[in-house]
């Protein structure tokens, strides 16, 4: 056991809690159970423990990823800390940050702190921005260090479960994050619209300035609006921590919200989508049991491949619903395995190909394989297939696919749209019955399930309508 201050690697742990030795060594102090728990569920963990009791299970833990542990006397441990009560536990970590490029940004809102300097504030704000969900925290340049003691202790351990970004000029970072779609809401007691008020649909930057005077006059103009939290009794204004939870969980209200409106009118869309199949098999079975002796062989099969075709169809906008669903709960399960890509488009093919109507649909791709989730793929062919027979009209439709960087990439196409690029690209989002033709949900739940999976969909407008499906997959050695 260590009794001294001046033993070396007590000094190294102390001479962190300056923030130019921190800088220089690119490490900082974590303090107490639970930001020391946290760290070591992060990739780049802890390279030191310091602790008073051998037995702690998170001395056992931090043995087992490799960190060097030192036994401290508990005089020792109070000045490592920097709370009255030390909890005995006090670890060294290697800086998280990442740069604004890096992050790889969602549909989620960002936080972001300009001139912010009291550090419980800044720790605060990481910890409601990693429980509203949020993609990330920033800190611009002239901000208190994330890596200050104080704001390690008041994130709780968030400071390790989302992207933390620091050292930015704030037009800088308003500037990226604008180019990303995200809408720029500069926060201001005195600000024109209300939060509440707001429709907070379109991923958001919220911009919150310094404790005392907020932000400045030109901050404020590279915003796209400039927005209050309405006050209802007497209290001159909230604490910027506590107008920044706000912000982000209402946020996050309203983007759950949205996702039941969205479900509500996929829930619609489906079953107006359900009477055609429904009617079409309830007159064929009709026909079937009142005029089967009469019916020749040949009207007789039509009719019930006509019934095996409607349950297909039936089947498979079901399990659009069944996924919007889940998606809509965010607990949409994944069960990739090993494919090949061409029997998953021939089995689509045969399904639909009961229709003697339906369009030729060609796999152009050979012996393409991948490790994908099959029924998502199938939910997906399905999706955009029936998109091309209703907004095309001319010759096959045309399946390519390859395996690029670990992503398997398809494309799908027709001749033969009257469809801008700008109305292509609307029938990805859920339409409500009686609002124009085609399938409501079909697309909406295709670029679901794909985001699900990290991926995305997307349509072209050109000779050819093509809808483009990009995820990630395993390529597979065609040899073995």
């Amino acid at each position: 056991m260590i009794t001294s201050t001046r033993n070396e690697k007590v000094a190294a742990a102390l001479r962190l809690k300056k923030r130019a030795l921190r800088e220089r060594e690119r490490q900082f102090l974590v303090e107490g159970a639970q930001a020391v728990g946290e760290a070591l569920t992060h990739p780049n963990g802890l390279t030191r423990l310091y602790h008073t009791d051998p037995a702690h299970p998170l001395v056992e833990r931090a043995r087992s990823a490799g960190a060097e542990l030192v036994h401290v006397s508990d005089d020792v441990m109070g000045k490592l800390t920097s709370t009255v009560t030390p909890q005995g536990l006090v670890g060294v970590s290697p800086f998280v940050d990442v740069g604004l490029g890096s992050v790889a940004f969602s549909s989620g809102c960002v936080a972001l702190l300009s001139s912010v300097r009291d550090p419980g504030n800044a720790g605060t704000v990481l910890r409601s921005a990693d429980a509203a969900g949020a993609d990330a925290v920033v800190f611009s340049s002239d901000s208190v260090d994330v890596y200050n003691p104080k704001a390690v202790r008041a994130s709780a351990g968030s400071l390790f479960h989302l992207p933390i970004v620091r050292d930015v000029e704030t037009p800088d970072a308003v500037a990226q994050l604008r180019e990303g779609g995200r809408r720029i809401f500069a926060m201001d007691a005195s600000g024109d619209a209300d939060l509440f008020a707001l429709d907070l649909a379109d991923p958001a930057v919220f911009v919150f300035g310094n404790e005392a005077w907020g932000l400045p006059r030109e901050v404020s103009k590279l915003a796209d609006a400039t927005v209050r939290v309405p006050i209802v009794g007497r209290a001159e204004s909230l604490n910027l921590a506590a107008a920044a939870s706000v912000c982000l969980f209402e946020w996050t209200r309203q983007q759950r919200e949205g996702r039941r409106a969205v479900l509500e009118t996929v829930i619609a869309a489906a079953a107006h989508d359900i009477r055609s199949p429904l009617t079409a098999m309830k007159g064929f079975g009709h026909a079937l049991v009142n005029r089967w002796d009469e019916m020749p062989e040949e009207q007789r099969a039509l009719m019930l491949a006509g019934i095996v075709y409607d349950t297909d169809r039936l089947n498979s906008i079901v399990r659009q619903l069944v996924d919007a669903a889940r998606l809509a709960a965010g607990s949409l399960d994944l069960f990739p395995e090993r494919i090949e890509v061409g029997r998953i488009v021939g089995q689509v093919a045969e399904a639909l190909g009961r229709d003697p109507d339906h369009p030729q649909i060609l796999w152009e791709g050979g012996d393409l394989q991948a490790f994908v989730d099959p029924e998502r793929l199938r939910l997906v062919l399905e999706a955009f297939i029936e998109a091309l027979v209703w907004w095309t009209n001319e010759g096959p439709l045309r399946v390519e696919g390859a395996v690029r960087d670990g992503r398997l990439v398809l494309e799908i196409s027709r001749r033969g749209t009257t469809l801008s690029q700008e109305d292509a690209e609307r029938l990805f989002l859920a339409r409500a019955p009686g609002t124009g033709s085609g399938s409501k949900i079909g697309l909406f739940v295709a670029h679901g399930v794909a985001m699900a999976q990290g991926g995305t969909t997307s349509v072209r407008v050109g000779d050819d309508l093509t809808f483009v499906l990009d995820v990630p997959a395993e390529s597979l050695d065609r040899s073995g």
